[in-house]
């Protein structure tokens, strides 16, 4: 693991490189203010600046990475709020900090060299640890411990409005959970910036370092802009859940041990709640290095025999979906050393009106695309059932050095297909080695399994395994094996309505199985005679 100690302030090129021309404005009101502002604040008694910026030392925040200084954060944000409003400002230095408390009206502006790091707790400690979590609720037995509580974070806000954090400084979550649960101890943190039921939300331009389990936790959250963030940690980077309105641009989030950027539509505020109207644009995901080595540049993969890592990093819509999705789109992203795209419905969420575009990936460890519909139903009683999943558009997609055991799959449920499906121009080159007794597996029906690629175990195709499916049409595909595997390119069981356009498999195996399947139409499918079967 990379020595991340010495990595707590940024290089100043890295922070000029990052800092985004929509901050540019406060950043330089900022910095124009310096030591002079700040003397001029403490002077004064109120720690109010000319054109509302409020200094965190003027309230007696040391930044010397020793003293606990959240009580002064706190007290700078409590007056911005008194104020009307305001910007409260962190110079160069490393603030130990455990719980901060957005409040509405008020932004939190990391200068260049500034970092807020999450204090260290100790179970039996005296003093102050986090905040605790909150009482329990009745449903949450419906979403992970984490999901269900917000308050132990160290940056968190509940109920509030017009609020945002920008860069380009840091977030170090050096003391945080990466786990917690209903027994761990209070005054354990485990999330780095935690909001529920917020509008008008922006972060913008800052690094995150060892989120602890949620780099981002938003819930039920709307009019959300997310941009220009570089996230390096050691679970979740984002989790935007029952969220209206959102757009996710420009971040770079190397996750090796969980999920990326994670759309979810949890039952967590105590109803279903979807998440609708989301953009997620010109993002790199990866679960390929080491912690911390992407943000010091360093950029080193893991050593065969080191700890065991997942290299999970991807963009997942799931597995929480009780609310459901809708109007999404995702597109000019980079995949490297990590997971494919997911699309899950399993809690009887609608998933529906979704375009992916512009997807380039690499060294996928397991499918490089995967879509389920399944009936897990992890909700209320007798208020749960199969939902759907149709109306997805994929398109343009280039994955390279794929692992093969997968390919791609696409499952419904029996009686319940997913619907209205379109998969055009995708080029995808795994590594091969598939067998004529892979080719033979009829993968199994299971729903109680969590949603996951590998859910089913081994494909017995080396393209595509689409099963339960009703109206799809695949046009302009290309499967290349890097060595020789002899399951055969696209696999259709229980799939109805299916037209094949312009499709490229391997030579030597079947372009096309079919099983229970009907309404197949091929034009211009490599090593099969058009035509069609009813």
């Amino acid at each position: 693991m990379a020595d991340i100690k010495g990595d707590l302030v940024p290089a100043r090129r890295g922070f000029l490189k990052l800092a985004g021309a929509g901050t540019a404005g406060a950043v330089a009101g900022v910095m124009a203010a310096g030591a002079p502002r700040a003397r001029a604040q403490a002077a004064s008694g109120t720690g109010a600046a000319p054109g509302g910026v409020f200094e965190v030392t003027a309230f007696g925040a040391t930044g010397d990475g020793a003293t606990l200084d959240t009580p002064a954060i706190n007290r700078a944000i409590e007056a911005a709020a008194a104020a009307g409003g305001g910007m409260v400002h962190f110079a160069a230095g490393q603030y130990l900090c455990y719980s901060i408390h957005l409040k509405s009206n008020v932004g939190l502006h990391l200068g260049p060299g500034a970092v807020i790091v999450a204090a260290d707790f100790k179970e039996g400690q005296s003093g102050p640890g986090y905040d605790p979590p909150g009482p329990a609720q009745a449903w949450e037995a419906y979403q992970d411990f984490g999901h269900n509580h917000w308050q132990n974070s160290l940056i968190w806000g509940e109920g509030l409005e017009n609020i945002s954090i920008l860069g380009p400084g840091r977030i170090y979550g050096k003391g945080l959970s990466r786990a917690n649960n209903a027994r761990s101890p209070i005054g354990e943190g485990n999330k780095s910036i935690s909001l529920k039921n917020c509008h008008n939300v922006l972060l913008k331009d800052f690094q995150i370092l060892q989120a602890g389990w949620f780099g981002i936790l938003a819930t039920g959250v709307d009019n959300l802009t997310i941009d220009g963030l570089t996230i390096d940690t050691n679970r979740d980077g984002m989790d935007i859940d029952c969220c209206r309105n959102v757009h996710v641009s420009n971040c770079a989030v190397n996750s090796p041990w969980d999920d990326a950027i994670v759309p979810k539509s949890s039952y967590a505020l105590g109803y279903a709640r979807p998440t609708i109207n989301l953009e997620i644009s010109n993002c790199y995901v990866t679960g390929a290095y080491q912690l911390g080595t992407m943000l010091d540049g360093t950029w080193k993969e893991f050593e065969p025999g080191g700890p065991r890592v997942g290299h999970t990093g991807r963009i997942k819509m799931g597995t929480e979906s009780n609310g459901g999705f809708q109007n999404i789109t995702i597109t000019n992203c980079v995949f490297e050393g990590c997971q494919g795209l997911a699309l899950e419905s399993d809690d009887g969420a609608l998933l529906e009106d979704v375009t992916i575009s512009n997807l380039t990936m690499r060294g996928i460890v397991s499918a490089p695309i995967f879509m389920r519909l399944g009936s897990r139903l992890r909700g209320p009683a007798g208020t749960t059932h199969t939902g759907a999943m149709r109306r997805v558009r994929i398109s343009n997609v280039v994955c390279s050095d794929s692992a093969s055991y997968l390919g791609c799959v696409i499952s419904g449920v029996p009686g319940h297909p997913i619907e209205n499906v379109s998969l055009s121009d995708i080029y995808i080159q795994h590594r091969g080695g598939g067998t004529a007794a892979d080719a033979a597996i009829t993968p199994p029906e299971d729903e109680s399994k969590y949603p996951e690629p590998g859910m089913f175990g081994r494909m017995p195709s080396q393209g595509f395994y689409i099963r339960h499916v009703n109206n799809i049409e695949l046009s302009g595909i290309q499967i290349e094996a890097m060595t020789p595997d002899a399951r055969p390119g696209i696999v259709l069981q229980d799939a109805e309505n299916v037209d094949l356009f312009h499709v490229k498999t391997p030579a030597n195996v079947p372009a096309v199985v079919l099983h229970d399947s009907k309404n197949v139409t091929a034009r211009w499918v490599r090593g099969v005679q058009d035509g069609a079967v009813s």
